[in-house]
């Protein structure tokens, strides 16, 4: 269990981060032929992995300095709130017009976008870059084929995104809890990290439920 429930955990979240990437996917590619948009898609995909996983290792030798976990916490935290009130603009995603520029804008456009990935993969992993690397590859299916389904599960029932927003909120509040000082302070007991953890989940999404409804408003 020690393994698998990390693993699961990573899955869940390259589920419901995945949106972003299919937009980029999607769009980068949209002016090819059909048999060069699946090369730039598959071989796309594939480097942008390869260079998350070389991310990822690099964000897991950060954690070993001080108050990092802390701020990698803090950062998940607003990519929880982010999935809640955040709308993809696709207008805004480049286009390749061959087949080397559609697979270089996947790559670039995933990296800049993997931050939200690598800190909830790094969260859950605790350390274990087998878990992580496992984690990643499981995830390209994902990141390959359910994108756009899971785009348009969101859209149909909000309920995904909440889900979601909350398990990020929660590894969020994870991360924060490891840091020494917050250890030595405050964190006594088990019933009182989970009272904490459970805090941190209702004010995440209260607070960007609140403003997703208002953004919302606005739009319609």
């Amino acid at each position: 269990m020690e393994f698998i429930e990390p693993l699961i955990k990573i899955l869940l979240i390259n589920i419901v981060l995945s949106g972003d990437n299919a937009v980029v996917i999607a769009m980068a590619s949209r002016n090819l032929r059909e048999d060069l948009k699946r090369k730039a898609i598959v071989w796309g995909t594939l480097a942008a992995v390869v260079f998350r996983i070389l991310f990822t290792a690099i964000i897991m030798f950060l954690m070993k300095l001080p108050f990092i976990h802390f701020i990698g916490g803090v950062l998940l935290l607003f990519v929880a709130y982010k999935l809640l009130v955040s709308e993809e603009d696709e207008s805004e995603v480049k286009v390749g017009n061959t087949l080397r520029e559609a697979i270089v804008i996947i790559i670039f456009a995933d990296l800049l976008m993997s931050l939200d990935n690598v800190l909830g993969i790094v969260a859950v992993s605790d350390g274990n870059m087998l878990i992580v690397l496992v984690g990643i590859i499981l995830g390209i299916p994902i990141m390959l084929f359910a994108s756009h389904l899971i785009v348009r599960l969101m859209e149909r029932f909000p309920i995904v995104i909440y889900f979601g927003s909350a398990l990020l909120a929660w590894t969020a509040g994870e991360m924060i809890i490891k840091e020494d000082f917050i250890q030595q302070s405050f964190i006594s007991g088990t019933s009182l990290e989970i009272l904490l953890l459970v805090g941190i989940v209702l004010i995440t999404l209260l607070i960007g439920g609140y403003q997703r409804k208002q953004n919302l408003h606005t739009i319609n």
